[in-house]
């Protein structure tokens, strides 16, 4: 299960040594039927909730469980509807909400993995990840690990996941009217990191392969290639698409034949195989029709379910294992249910409960982020968070982009703005100039492109993009 998404399996000494094979041609049809899903999907429910703290958490230090709203999402069951004991004031989402907002979140050195993870599983649970609270924009954090020198890469480009991870949130975690937030010139510039990425087997690893013979030529890894696959097409990139094709072969080439697992690097096991369906799931491929259903008629999704302790519901590691454990388990009910790496909240059974909570308003004096792009058209994509301080609930586009010449990370994002007063049109971004039909215009979350003034009002948790363009 992802964990802090850069180490997060358990080391074992030796991969087992299972070959590949050819996959001949077979009727496409499922062999794990509907109602061994369905029975599949409650127990594994019934496993997650047993998960839950005494306090309503499951995200705590070290090697939390908030995956696991991913997992109950896919599944059919809100957040806010697990409950200890059934004190609703101690809500998994209420909790979780609280956690984020907390200043010491994630640590005192985080890495983008944190913000990503809690992305994907706040958006899961039904917290707007851009809105989780006054001062907590958690899409704004992630912009914040932009790489300047190697655009497209979010966070450390030889932690090549970082930036995998970065486009299952930024693309995943929708508004709560379901509009993609961020700019088509981001999405583009991470995609082209991602296909830059594929080793020539069709898969991808963890680490950097772009540009080093070496490692484009090394043995791709099934987790990474689930997520991978799931990240392109997240992004927009349909499942027909050649490097979607080739991971498909890839994660084919790797089927056992008398069980449905893939064989794994670090051998046949429940995590890499949930992770590698999530992928499927997330491009729409079907994980037990022909393509993925064996020469012996076995399934990724019947090696998952094979796993499972029924009727206790958690799911085992290793086929040898004689207990489950909590990270197999959300990898596996995610998978079987039909999930990627995170899913629109359902909405919820407990009275009262929105679909969605989030912070309406900026508050007057407490200090946040917004995330920013800046496109000038030719190809020179700046992206940073603005950290500014508002005098109100709400703020204007002059305020943020004057707040971001001295306050962006990483810096540089924007240099300078004209008119540098007042609430009208902005006619000059980083020294380029409107000029005709080509002028400075802007969106929030996503929406169309309309004229960029100085007085355009700025909510919080508002993802801004500005671009130069007719």
């Amino acid at each position: 299960m992802p964990r802090s998404l850069s180490h997060r399996r358990t080391a074992l000494t030796a991969a087992a040594a299972l070959g590949t094979f050819v996959l001949t041609t077979l009727p496409a049809s499922a062999t794990s039927t509907p109602a061994q899903i369905a029975t599949s999907k409650t127990n594994g429910i019934a496993y997650l909730k047993s998960l839950q703290a005494a306090d309503g958490s499951y995200a705590g230090s070290g090697l939390s469980n908030e995956w696991a709203f991913s997992a109950l999402a896919s599944a059919g069951t809100a957040a806010v509807d697990v409950t200890p004991g059934g004190d609703t004031s101690k809500n998994a989402r209420t909790v979780y909400r609280n956690l984020l907002s907390t200043s010491g979140w994630p640590s005192s050195s985080p890495v983008v993995t944190d913000y990503e993870r809690a992305t994907l599983n706040a958006y899961a649970a039904g917290i707007d990840p851009a809105r989780v609270s006054a001062s907590r924009n958690l899409i704004a954090d992630i912009y914040g690990y932009w790489q300047t020198s190697e655009p497209g890469y979010i966070g450390p480009s030889a932690n090549f996941n970082g930036t995998v991870f970065a486009a299952l949130a930024l693309n995943g975690a929708k508004t709560q009217a379901g509009q993609a937030r961020i700019p088509q010139a981001l999405r583009d510039a991470v995609v082209t990191r991602l296909r830059a990425n594929q080793h020539n087997d069709g898969g991808w690893n963890y680490s950097k392969a772009e540009g080093n013979p070496s490692q484009l030529s090394a043995a791709s890894d099934i987790d990474m290639t689930g997520a991978a696959m799931a990240a392109l097409c997240v992004s927009g990139v349909p499942n027909t698409d050649t490097d979607i094709v080739q991971a498909k072969a890839f994660l084919k080439s790797k089927l056992v034949p008398n069980s449905g697992a893939f064989n794994a690097m670090f051998g046949v096991n429940t995590d890499s195989n949930g992770w590698a369906v999530s992928g499927l799931n997330a491009c729409g491929i079907d994980a037990q029709t022909g393509d993925f259903r064996t020469s012996m008629g076995k399934t990724p999704v019947d090696f998952l379910i094979a796993q499972q302790f029924n009727p206790g519901g958690g799911f085992k590691y290793l086929p040898s294992d004689t207990s489950p454990t909590a990270y197999s388990s959300i990898d596996g009910l995610r998978a079987v249910a039909g999930g990627g790496f995170t899913a629109t909240p359902p909405v919820p059974t407990t009275p009262g409960a929105p679909q969605w909570v989030s912070q309406s308003s900026l508050t007057s004096g407490t200090a946040t982020k917004l995330a920013l792009t800046v496109d000038d058209g030719a190809g020179n994509l700046k992206v940073c968070s603005v950290a500014l301080t508002p005098t109100g609930s709400t703020t204007t586009l002059g305020a943020v982009l004057d707040a971001a010449t001295s306050g962006a990370t990483p810096s540089g994002c924007v240099t300078s703005v004209a008119p540098s007063s007042g609430t009208g049109t902005i006619t000059a971004v980083n020294g380029k100039a409107s000029s005709g039909s080509n002028t400075w215009k802007v969106s929030i979350d996503g929406s169309s492109f309309t004229s960029a003034t100085r007085g355009t009002v700025v909510s919080v948790g508002d993802t801004i993009a500005v671009r130069w363009g007719a």
